[in-house]
């Protein structure tokens, strides 16, 4: 018998250096994902798309600079590329959760088939 109870977060903490950002929901089940992860998995229409999902490629080292909460139920997340459109419901990053192994192994497969990858275009290396 499913649950029917209302997908809540009750925590969410951003590790910069390692661009990780975990979730914990109120049920206890928690996640872990990356910031390359959430970005190549943005609910916005410029990813999904209509009806036809973009292959969102090269965001290896991107990185979240904003959590912005959305009422009760949402995160929006600002990416330091630039990308800002997306609203994480609390229900969409548990099913991010649930799917989290399919969804990565079917994305890297996607990028094989069209010889993409996830590594930036240019390579930038900062000098001290």
């Amino acid at each position: 018998m499913q649950n029917s109870e209302p997908v809540v977060v009750s925590r969410l903490h951003y590790h910069q250096r390692s661009r990780q950002l975990d979730v914990s929901f109120s049920n206890g089940d928690s996640a872990g994902f990356s910031a390359e992860f959430l970005r190549v998995f943005s609910p916005s229409a410029e990813v999904r798309g209509h009806g036809k999902p973009k292959l969102v490629t090269n965001k290896k080292q991107v990185a979240i600079s904003k959590l912005l909460p959305v009422g009760h139920y949402a995160i929006k997340l600002v990416f330091d590329d630039g990308h800002d459109s997306g609203i994480y419901s609390w229900s969409y990053l548990k099913q991010l959760a649930e799917q989290q192994q399919a969804l990565w192994q079917d994305y890297l497969q996607q990028l094989r088939a069209i010889n993409a990858q996830r590594d930036s275009l240019i390579s930038i290396k900062f000098q001290p």
